[in-house]
């Protein structure tokens, strides 16, 4: 059933939001014909007892004249389905049931207002891995030691690093790890950046002049995920990491192809609200709320004289001198899946898989919807 979220936020809707009016709704079989609103749902949650593609919602709601503002809807309203004149659907409040202030609806942020996908519904499934560029990592402040004198430091440690610092302000303590690859181009698109602590500057430090040495900055540890190293590197702590409050979700309007290249979660397969890396960023326009397919090249063939054989079934003679001629047959790619961008780099994107069909694998393609 629906699902309970703490956090609701009101969202306000970009006028560009609703080009996905061209598309046709399709309403689910199973559709009730009549639900009360439970606090604690989501647009998202209501639109997916409505339809397959709940990320549609904005076409169910904007095509009703009676709610000017469908995220203000309130516990305790009853939503009737009905169809106007062209036979398109659409979801309103049944006032024979249920009246509430116009000016309340249309003028009050309430926290009790029902909201699109909020940041909430994801949160738990979301990690704080960063795509830096080696120069982006190299010009950050980092890790000289502490005052303890080991080269791991824990929560109850003073750290120091090299790089001037605001006093005050926090800062992530973050670690370089892996290449990300391009396997269209086998160039490194970036390098994992992961969260490892966090910390906050009490002494700010100062560069070298030519009256005084260099003086590092002085940080007291506020949180530890894992031990902090000699090395690790410094940033703003809300620094790449500060997501919207919830996604405005929309097709790109341009065409998009890519690949998934990666996974948080280290396993062979994975699926539904699991992290994934695109080998798309913010140089091809991609940007948070963005939703796009997941595709599947399907096996080549072998239409050999002794029947049709998928090609790794081909035998050795033919794979060692890829002697298949023109027996060869590609088939169709398919729809595997669904995923909503949430953070962009320059040439890397994070997105959190909303659907699938298959398990979805590192090596999978994304492409318009």
């Amino acid at each position: 059933m629906l699902k309970k979220f703490a956090a609701i936020v009101t969202l306000v809707v970009m006028s560009g939001f609703f080009n996905v009016f061209a598309d046709v709704l399709k309403i689910r079989d199973d559709a009730p014909a009549s639900y009360v609103v439970k606090k604690g749902d989501t647009l998202w949650d209501i639109s997916a007892l409505y339809l397959s593609e709940p990320w549609l919602w904005p076409q169910l709601w904007q095509m009703n004249p009676q709610v000017d503002n469908p995220h203000l809807i309130f516990p305790g309203d009853t939503l009737t389905l009905t169809y106007d004149a062209q036979g398109r659907p659409r979801l309103a409040v049944n006032n024979k049931v249920k009246r509430l202030s116009p000016t309340a609806r249309k003028t009050v942020k309430s926290a009790d207002a029902v909201s699109t996908l909020p940041l909430s519904m994801i949160r738990h499934y979301l990690t704080f891995e960063q795509s830096l560029l080696d120069e982006q990592i190299q010009a950050l402040p980092y890790i000289l030691g502490s005052n303890a004198n080991v080269k791991n430091s824990v929560s109850d440690h003073i750290i120091y690093a090299k790089g001037v610092l605001d006093s005050g302000a926090s800062y992530g303590v973050y670690r370089k790890g892996k290449p990300y690859f391009d396997p269209e181009t086998e160039t490194v698109l970036g390098y994992e950046t992961t969260l490892v602590a966090t910390a906050r500057a009490f002494r700010p430090g100062h560069d070298a002049t030519e009256d005084k040495p260099a003086e590092a900055s002085s940080l007291n540890v506020l949180s530890v995920k894992r031990e902090i190293k000699q090395g690790d590197r410094l940033m703003p702590a809300l620094e790449g990491q500060a997501l919207p409050a919830f996604f405005v979700m929309t097709k790109p309007e341009f065409d998009i192809t890519g690949t998934i290249i990666d996974t948080t979660s280290n396993l062979r397969e994975f699926s539904k609200w699991d992290i994934v890396v695109l080998n798309r960023g913010a140089l091809q326009q991609l940007k948070a709320g963005h939703m796009v397919g997941i595709y599947r090249n399907s096996p080549m063939v072998v239409d050999s004289p002794d029947g049709p054989v998928y090609i790794e079934d081909a035998s050795k003679l033919q794979k060692m001198f890829k002697n298949f001629g023109d027996t060869t047959i590609t088939l169709p790619r398919e729809k595997v899946g669904e995923l909503m961008v949430f953070k962009v780099s320059e040439r890397t994107s994070f997105a959190i898989v909303t659907k699938t069909q298959r398990p979805i694998r590192v090596g999978d393609l994304i492409a318009n919807l």
